[in-house]
């Protein structure tokens, strides 16, 4: 597989889709924080002292996708179409935490869904960290794409 992200020198360069077709593009990525159950428990009850978690997570996640450039040197800026991030819970001691991102354009949106998963669980790190510092992020992968030259993609379980 030939890598593009190199120009003739071997030096980094961002890739030139000038002449790529624009198509539907989605992602989804996943991730999760493992945590005491009395955490998670106090996350589900609103007793956090710092806000609802979830509320401010999403937000945060959903703020982090869009600015996804920002962050990755070699990611171009995408006209986001739509953003979802979801949370759900094995009752006991991990948080899932799950987003879709979507465009039309002329490159993906992989990047864009994982840095939303892992915005938003840093952030409930942050939320809750004063109750509990030994919380648990990962694993953060991609689980879906679509759209592109390449074709689909769905992570096998």
């Amino acid at each position: 597989m030939e890598l593009t992200h190199f120009n003739e020198q071997g030096r980094a360069r961002m890739v030139d889709v000038s002449d790529k077709e624009i198509t539907k593009r989605s992602a989804s990525a996943r991730s999760k924080v493992k945590m005491e159950q009395q955490t998670l428990a106090a996350i589900k009850a609103g007793k956090i002292g710092k806000g609802d978690v979830l509320a401010v997570a999403q937000v945060a996640g959903i703020m982090a996708a869009k600015k996804t450039s920002d962050y990755i040197p070699m990611c171009h800026p995408l006209p986001l179409t739509g953003i979802d991030i979801s949370f759900s819970d094995n009752s006991k001691d991990e948080l899932y935490i799950e987003a879709t991102v979507k465009t039309t354009g002329k490159t993906g949106v992989e990047m864009e869904a994982l840095t939303a998963v892992s915005v938003a669980a840093l952030t409930v790190y942050d939320m809750c960290k004063a109750l509990q510092k030994d919380m648990i992020i990962g694993p953060t992968l991609l689980s879906s794409k679509s759209g592109g030259k390449n074709g689909d993609y769905v992570l096998e379980e």
